[in-house]
């Protein structure tokens, strides 16, 4: 890398990527982003399917949503959630892959 020509990280940008590793330092909101890459879920189908409380589903999609790394579209009453950004979904699953790599 060519020092001369660094460019420091602005602080806005800096804040988002703490906060997206943030996100993904937290094992449950591992298990519903991963859940949500395979499938479009409503909060129900997320809590039964990992066995989380319905209020805990929630409040992780809350944070997930405030960073735009989950979206939802609307049913009659229903919200379905599924995943906003493909490029921390590939950062998940190259992750993944590593970890089981070794």
């Amino acid at each position: 890398m060519d020092k001369k020509n660094y460019q420091p990280i602005d602080e806005e940008t800096l804040f988002v990527v703490s906060q997206t590793f943030k996100a993904l330092s937290d094992p449950t909101r591992i298990r519903i982003l991963h859940l949500l890459f395979k499938k479009e879920c409503s909060v129900t189908e997320i809590s039964n399917s990992l066995e989380l409380k319905q209020s805990n589903v929630s409040h992780q999609l809350r944070f997930l949503k405030q960073l735009r790394l989950v979206k939802y579209r609307r049913e009659g009453k229903t919200l379905f959630y599924s995943h906003d950004d493909e490029h921390v979904i590939n950062m998940l699953q190259q992750t993944i892959h590593h970890a089981r790599h070794h």
